[in-house]
């Protein structure tokens, strides 16, 4: 599989099978993760890798946790889109895509709850890798790194036969994944991806997004 193919193919996924991803495959995804590019080559990045119980107790803290109301603990802050920009607009299509393909109706409180904890859930991956950095770097010099490494994962996962889904939900409360994971109190946690094989029957898993034209989002000087 070459770069473009790799670019083209990865999509986020939002179920997978239950088969356990050998060790050294994630080892090999995280070497690779290692060589993106890094400011003054500072590589900011680490990594925590967990499956099995531990990971099946993070989940269920988690849903305990949203189900009890309880804010979130993100050590970087996520903001909403502007109600009326374009962002927001994207974020609102792909919403409707997924709840149509998914057949949950506006008003069924159930199903729109039983979506919003596949979330928290790592949508039921058997692996989530969680990266984060130290906090005496400041956040803006070292997310841009992470942010390279995090699309290195997510590209040589696919050599594997695996799928991946950056995820925000998942570090939502991250004193909670500090105790169980043990990581320092001195880490900024950045973002999580959850990672398997995919479950390609599943009808989430069909969704392509678009994207937007480079006509219109790029200015052109100095070419004929």
């Amino acid at each position: 599989m070459d770069i473009a193919e790799a670019i083209n193919r990865r999509k986020s996924i939002r179920s997978f099978k239950p088969d356990p991803i050998p060790k050294k495959v994630i080892a090999e995804i995280l070497t690779l993760a290692c060589r993106a590019p890094s400011s003054v080559n500072q590589q900011p990045w680490e990594f925590a890798v967990v499956s099995g119980p531990l990971l099946e107790i993070i989940k269920q803290k988690n849903i305990e946790n949203l189900s009890a109301g309880i804010a979130s603990q993100r050590d970087y802050l996520v903001e909403d889109r502007p109600k009326d920009s374009v962002y927001r607009k994207r974020q609102v299509d792909l919403a409707v895509q997924l709840f149509q393909i998914m057949d949950i109706n506006r008003d069924d409180r159930e199903k729109r709850w039983d979506w919003l904890i596949r979330g928290f859930r790592y949508f039921d991956a058997p692996c989530a890798i969680f990266i984060f950095s130290d906090k005496c770097l400041s956040e803006a010099g070292s997310v841009l790194d992470i942010g390279a490494a995090m699309q290195n994962i997510c590209l040589s996962a696919l050599q594997f036969g695996l799928g991946t889904c950056i995820e925000n939900q998942g570090i939502q409360y991250s004193n909670m994944l500090r105790d169980l994971i043990g990581i320092p109190e001195s880490k900024r946690i950045a973002v999580s991806i959850a990672i398997g094989y995919p479950d390609w029957d599943f009808p989430a898993n069909r969704i392509v997004t678009d994207r937007e034209s480079i006509d219109t989002i790029t200015i052109w000087k100095g070419f004929e």
